[in-house]
């Protein structure tokens, strides 16, 4: 039996299929040049309104030059995982900063974001244990869950009594953690971490926070949601990040207390059993980190972008999620119907994409836009008069 004539396969290929023929298919979209404000795609210049470089950091000649020094020196790969021949020199001095940069005691870095999620979890926690996550918590949180084999319960998002509900409900359990988005990725909102900080200690909970769209976002200086908040970092057990937003390069990272990160160094599979990141990368990230605490106009600037567009979407009528982030859905509704509104607005050079269900509930398909520190004053009156146009023509506003 050919694996193409699976069920699942049958019915996504449907789906494809029917928003190609309908001219509404919107992904996949070649781009030929570096990912910026705007970026060039079939020969055609569109302003970018979905990517997660936040600060504008792709191509910025200090992580350039970083990048092509460690080639010279490092060659292209690691050649091997890093637990046996792959740990490179850079790799530590990468973990250390992070760890700075966070304030924890040591970091441990993967292959990507998604990976340290699974790592981190499965390696963890096993079924005498309980994960107690947020609905609405990133597709990685949930494999790592269903990987560990511990037991899991969800509580409606960002609803704290019914968080307190299910740390009632578990009280037997050897180990319970909560797991939380800083920044949730479909929404654009923040995790209630005072309050959750709060509930963990009361039920002797763990805490762990991903913080793949909050680092570089959230906080004065964008050191994440700890700052943003003002909490002491060591009230959060596990803290988790991508290499690939805000850092513009590859990879994941779990930081926390040294004696667990040494553990995951020896008892992690995808540590052991996946190849180490190539040493470019690796010094792209310890490059940005630095640019990240030198150029602090960088937050600020996209502070300023934020709040212009959040303001005009406001004015035109959008339904939309209040939140001080740079992640701003477009609730549309029907997924059809969110499809032709993404699709009308790449017609009109804004690069921007569609989030249906199953990412998202079902009848709350949306756009799904992004805010860069790069962005200008008229790029961005440019994507506010697009959206007001295309809103108007398919009565949304």
């Amino acid at each position: 039996m050919k694996i193409s004539g699976f069920g699942r396969v049958i019915d996504a290929e449907l789906r494809v299929n029917f928003a190609k023929s309908n001219n509404i298919y919107t992904y996949l979209l070649p781009n030929e040049s570096q990912m910026d404000r705007t970026v060039m795609v079939k020969g055609k210049e569109m302003i970018m309104l979905g990517s997660y470089n936040y600060l504008g950091l792709i191509g910025h000649p200090k992580i350039n030059q970083a990048m092509k020094d460690a080639i010279d020196k490092f060659g292209s790969g690691a050649g091997g995982v890093r637990l046996l021949t792959g740990n490179h020199i850079l790799n530590q001095k990468l973990e250390n900063r992070i760890a700075k940069f966070k304030g924890a005691e040591d970091a441990v870095i993967y292959s990507s974001g998604f990976i340290a999620n699974l790592a981190v979890i499965s390696a963890l926690f096993d079924k005498e244990d309980r994960l107690i996550i947020d609905k609405y918590a990133h597709q990685s949180i949930y494999r790592g869950c269903n990987l560990s084999g511990a037991s899991l319960e969800r509580f409606k998002h960002n609803d704290m009594e019914d968080l307190r509900r299910v740390l009632e409900e578990s009280k037997n359990f050897r180990k319970k953690m909560i797991i939380v988005d800083g920044v949730y990725s479909m929404e654009g909102d923040i995790a209630k971490l005072p309050e959750i900080i709060k509930l963990a200690k009361e039920y002797n909970a763990n805490l762990m926070v991903d913080e793949a769209h909050s680092l570089g976002v959230l906080g004065e200086t964008g050191h994440g949601i700890n700052e943003h908040f003002n909490i002491d970092v060591k009230d959060i057990d596990i803290c988790m990040g991508t290499l690939s937003k805000t850092i513009p390069s590859i990879g994941g990272y779990i930081a926390g207390e040294s004696r667990m990160i040494n553990f995951l160094r020896h008892y992690s599979d995808p540590f052991i059993f996946s190849a180490a990141l190539p040493p470019s990368d690796v010094a792209a990230s310890i490059a940005a980190f630095d640019i990240l605490e030198e150029e602090k106009d960088r937050v600020i600037r996209l502070r300023e972008n934020i709040k212009k567009y959040r303001d005009g979407i406001k004015k035109l009528g959008f339904k939309t999620i209040e939140a001080p982030t740079p992640i701003v859905p477009i609730i549309i509704g029907d997924d059809m119907s969110s499809f032709k509104f993404a699709k009308m607005m790449q017609n009109n050079g804004i690069y921007v994409l569609p989030v249906v269900y199953p990412a998202v509930p079902k009848d709350s398909g949306r756009l799904r836009t992004c805010l860069m520190s790069s962005h200008t004053d008229e790029d961005i009156d440019t994507v506010l008069d697009n959206l007001e146009k295309v809103g108007k023509e398919m009565k949304i506003i």
